[in-house]
């Protein structure tokens, strides 16, 4: 089957709605993507046009969007293009809505503290940094009969 993937940068333009389906959990929000372009006239970059995309998220996709993004973070969404076509009250509407596979914060942009979600428990986890370190392995005695430095 033919799909049209894309991979668009943009910012969370609204909040993230979550809802749990017969089908399994899915969330909901609107990306903006603004081109900028380098104006050589007035020697600054300008914004250019900013396109709204909707971005649907599933299962635990979707479940990790409701967790972790709010409006005005900077995101990477890939996934699969579709363009819809409808007529509404007598208006023709044209929207282009983003079914994602994946989802991340634009690390060149800021910083993200990743938590893994355990599969048992939807509940995301503490971050790496607040968990108990692993103990380290004690070392082994030395027999008493080995000479020890004296130092």
């Amino acid at each position: 089957m033919n799909e049209t993937l894309v991979t668009v940068v943009g910012n969370v333009a609204t909040t993230p709605v979550f809802r749990e389906l017969a089908s399994g959990p899915v969330a909901r929000f609107r990306l903006a993507v603004t081109a900028r372009y380098y104006d050589a006239v007035q020697n600054v970059w300008a914004d250019g046009h900013t396109n709204f995309f909707t971005v649907w998220a599933k299962r635990s996709l979707g479940s990790n969007v409701q967790g972790s993004l709010a409006i005005g973070e900077p995101v990477i969404v890939q996934g699969r293009l579709k363009v819809r076509d409808e007529e509404r009250g007598g208006q023709h509407w044209t929207s282009a809505d983003i079914d994602a596979i994946t989802i991340g914060h634009d690390l060149s942009r800021g910083t993200a503290a990743f938590r893994r979600v355990l599969k048992a428990n939807a509940a995301l986890t503490e971050p790496a940094a607040e968990r108990e370190p692993k103990s380290e392995p004690k070392p082994e005695p030395v027999p008493e009969s080995v000479p020890q430095p004296v130092g």
